[in-house]
Order: C-alpha cells, then structure tokens, then sequence
C-alpha cells in the first residue's frame, strides 16, 4: 500500500490489520487457559479520549511527571545527542509529548505510529502546518507491522520514541524481544529515548489505576464496547467489573474484568460462553529499578547514556545508543 499526501509535509499509511485477522486474535485470546485481551484494544478513538482523561486525574503520576521531565531536560538530551534526527515515535496517541521534542529538538523528520486511526490523523492534521520544517510520516499499524515499516530518511540517524509506562505492558520475555525490536528500528547509527514506571507502595499505585472519577474502569470497560463496535460481539458492559490491584510477587499492576454472569458472544463466526466468575486479564504495568531497567536495555543490545528521574523518584527517562 502507498502513503497518501494528506499536506504538503504529511503522509498517511494505514496498514490497520484487518478484521477477520482481529476477530481470530480475540477469539484465541479468550480461549486461552488464563483469558485475556492485548491492551491494543484500548484504543479505539472513544479509548484514546479516556485515556486522556485518566492522565489529567490527580492519582495518575506517570504522565504529568514524565512530560515534566521531558519539558525540562530536552535540551540536555539535544546535546547529548548532537545530530540531526528523524523521530520515530510507536503507539504515539494524540503525539502530545512528541510536541516537547519538536519545539526544542527541530527534527528533519517524524513518524508517529498509532493503532486508533482516527486519533492518528486528528493529531497529525492539527501538527504537520505548525511544524512546516518537519517531514511527517503517519502510520496505522500495531507494533508488530509499525517495526518492520520503512522510516524513510535513511540518511539521519533514527531516535525511537517510546513515553509513557508502555514498556511495562509486556511480560519479560516479550519485553525482552520488543526492546530488541526497538533496537533494530532504530538502527546502528541511532538512538532510544523510553520512559519506565519505578517501583513504589502499593497504596500509590492502587490509587492511580482505580481513580475516583472512574475513569480508569471505563477504560478498562472499553475495550470490550471497541470490540463490539468492530467485531459485533455483543458483550454485555454491565455483567463485567474493573479490577486493578498490584501483585507484589511480580512487581506489576494488574487489570482485569470481572464477568458477574454468563457472557455468550459471537466472535470469527464462533460461540464463546464466559461462565460467571471468569476474570479477563487486560493489562499488565510492571514496575521497575532504574538499575534493572538499565541492565535490559544492555541486553536488548543499546548503550544508556543518560538517566532522568523526577525528586520523588515516581518515574524514569532513559537516553541510550544503540550499541
């Protein structure tokens, strides 16, 4: 599929997966032994706006502190860096922190990648005019097509862009191979600048992912009214309950919903009952060490340069070479 020129410094490439591909994801999900959602069915645009709300709520740190960081040591980050760049930018939302880095930062190019089309093309229409020095490159793809997407200015060294406690969503082992992923977009010749959750009491934690507004659990809700919209499945909202609490064995913050009574749903063409009591996994937010965290990016095959953390010790931005 060719890009389309939305403007005059903007292209589209929509490599959304398609339907029959998603509906036998979700199906085997949910039969699996322990069942479960991939958290990239959050964000569908009703899911990007909730997700948005839950970052503006006093409990939920990660955001505001990581925007903070960025505001304030992007220019040290520019001299560390030292070159021109092409920002690179997977699972990118409405680009809101990428903003910090094209004001400060100047880049020749930037490629936001974003599984919620419409969110996607909002925010890019609305950036590409005030940036009209900066080539942008707008992709709808997941993360397994948004790594193996050509950048395009192979002259410039590639920063990958990946903010926010995203990287806490994968087990280690895929954790492991993402950030190795990440290292083979990046390129030889370039870099990753990535946020991480810090570990922290458990009272912390369990306030930011159960709001008082709610809006974490009509996030968490949503992803079964985003599969109804695209795959017809026909969930019923009101037999499922938000559930997110921290399990201290594996240092992470889990997310479930809670099915009160028999779910019959049609997905791929197939029946599916979910007895009362099952509980869907939806999401994991693991937590780490800046020392540990640091170790894996060594692993995954970069060199850290530089590590920014705000006075609480909340949260971490990691600047690294690919080695």
């Amino acid at each position: 599929m060719q890009p389309r020129q939305l403007l005059p410094n903007l292209t589209f490439l929509d490599l959304y997966p398609p339907t029959a591909d998603a509906a036998r994801e979700v199906l085997s999900s949910l039969n699996a032994a322990t069942p479960h959602l991939d958290p990239k069915y959050f964000y569908d645009e009703q899911g990007s706006a909730l997700f948005d709300a839950i970052t503006r709520t006093p409990e939920y740190y990660p955001t505001r502190t990581e925007t903070r960081l960025l505001r304030e040591h992007a220019r040290a980050m520019a001299r560390t860096l030292d070159t021109e760049l092409t920002i690179v930018e997977p699972g990118a939302g409405g680009c809101e922190k990428a903003r910090i880095l094209l004001d400060q930062w100047q880049p020749r190019g930037y490629m936001p990648l974003e599984i919620s089309r419409e969110c996607l093309l909002d925010a890019t229409r609305q950036l590409a005019p005030q940036y009209p020095q900066v080539q942008f490159q707008a992709v709808c793809a997941d993360y397994s097509q948004a790594l193996t997407v050509p950048t395009g200015h192979q002259e410039l060294p590639r920063l990958v862009f990946f903010p926010g406690s995203t990287i806490g969503n994968f087990e280690p082992v895929a954790r492991r191979a993402f950030l190795t992923d990440l290292r083979q977009l990046a390129g030889d010749n370039g870099f990753l600048l990535i946020g991480a959750d810090l570990h922290k009491s458990p009272e912390r934690l369990h306030q930011a992912y159960n709001d008082s507004a709610g809006h974490t659990a009509a996030f968490n809700l949503n992803i079964l009214a985003h599969l109804n919209r695209r795959l017809d499945c026909g969930f019923d909202l009101d037999a499922f309950e938000h559930q997110a609490f921290y399990n201290e064995q594996q240092q992470r913050v889990e997310m479930h919903l809670q099915c009160h009574r028999d779910q019959h749903v049609q997905i791929a063409g197939e029946s599916l009952i979910l007895s009362a009591g099952t509980r869907v996994h939806t999401e994991n937010s693991y937590k780490f060490s800046v020392e540990d965290f640091s170790r894996e990016l060594v692993t995954a095959g970069f060199q850290p340069l530089s590590c920014w953390l705000d006075d609480e010790a909340l949260f971490s931005v990691h600047l690294a070479r690919a080695a």
